[in-house]
């Protein structure tokens, strides 16, 4: 995404940037591990907890974990506190910190302080705009464009659409909702009749339908752009009475769930039942890869070896349609 421009995966060597500016940080001998901590913002939802669990999986692998001595802490949607932790942790002999920043610029006047003593800081998915820190992410303006494209395409730019956001502050949620807002005000008859913000949890993405539902019936709804919660509508209009073949067409994440809904009815899933199930829902799935927590802790560690690391790494967009979808038959990374 963000133009697509430089993609780097989650595979041995990174192509690498020279960086400069920075003195080199102190590498680590064979008898010690870095110091390394991850300060996670809000964590109320499967994304971050997939985040942080493949993140301490990174620092358990082999190939790190006579390197790595990870702290995790987390400070909640509070840019306060999490300015406060960072303050700790640099105090604590931090020699790098991985970040979910809630805010992409809260957090700038601790970060250049952090950098000022060496300390390698590295942002995932939601960005830090101070210039010493190093981020990994995708393309959030092009997720939400793309989406809200699809979706505007889908009613032939014609209907009431819901939209429900993500997490306030974060550079995902503000640049993922100004896109697909820019979109949506190309086509003067959709309109946007109800907005909610989901926190990128399917709970609460249900909290906040429930609540437009008590004004708005799904009749008067035609589509929804959701950053969070399509797997939800679609069972919550199956809930109200509606087929499957009546279902709104809805943007949104890239839950397991979500794209076992996007599958043809009849496609036979083990452990399929309820609303996890095949009936061809309308969507576009895409979501923030999870992996890139992990991602910015390997490149937090070769940054603190000595190598040079890109300021920004841009993961591609994994966006899947109800054309590409496949299933798994057996769960293989080659698969």
């Amino acid at each position: 995404m963000r133009g697509l421009g430089q993609r780097l995966a989650l595979v041995g060597g990174l192509c690498a940037a020279a960086i400069g500016g920075l003195a080199a940080p102190p590498q680590a001998t064979a008898a010690e591990k870095f110091k390394i901590y991850l300060s996670m913002s809000y964590i109320g939802n499967d994304w971050q907890a997939e985040a942080a669990n493949m993140v301490k999986a990174m620092a358990a692998h082999k190939s790190m974990r006579d390197k790595v001595d990870l702290t995790i802490q987390v400070a909640g949607p509070n840019a306060q506190r999490q300015i406060q932790q960072i303050n700790s942790m640099v105090q604590a002999g931090a020699q790098a910190i991985v970040v979910y920043p809630i805010s992409p610029t809260a957090l700038n006047q601790v970060v250049k302080a952090a950098c000022a003593k060496n300390v390698v800081i590295i942002a995932y998915d939601s960005v830090i705009t101070e210039p010493c820190a190093y981020n990994v992410t995708i393309d959030q303006e092009e997720a939400g464009r793309v989406t809200a494209q699809w979706l505007a395409d889908k009613l032939n730019g014609k209907g009431n659409i819901v939209v429900i956001t993500g997490v306030p502050g974060t550079s995902v949620d503000t640049l993922r909702t100004k896109a697909a807002k820019e979109v949506f005000a190309k086509y003067p008859d959709i309109k946007i009749i109800a907005e909610g913000v989901g926190m990128w949890s399917q709970a609460v993405a249900r909290t906040e339908l429930s609540k437009i539902l008590a004004t708005h019936s799904w009749d008067e709804i035609d589509g929804l752009w959701m950053q969070v919660g399509c797997f939800t509508a679609n069972t919550m209009q199956i809930e109200a009475g509606k087929k499957p073949e009546d279902l709104k067409p809805c943007a949104g994440e890239g839950s397991n769930g979500g794209r076992i809904q996007m599958l043809p009815i009849g496609t036979e899933v083990e452990g399929a039942n309820g609303t996890y199930t095949p009936m061809g829902a309308p969507r576009i799935s895409y979501a923030s890869p999870p992996y890139s927590g992990a991602l910015a802790l390997k490149l937090a560690v070769q940054k603190l070896e000595g190598k040079d690391i890109p300021k920004l790494t841009t993961l591609p967009l994994p966006i899947v349609t109800n054309e590409t979808v496949k299933l798994c038959q057996e769960g293989t990374w080659k698969e």
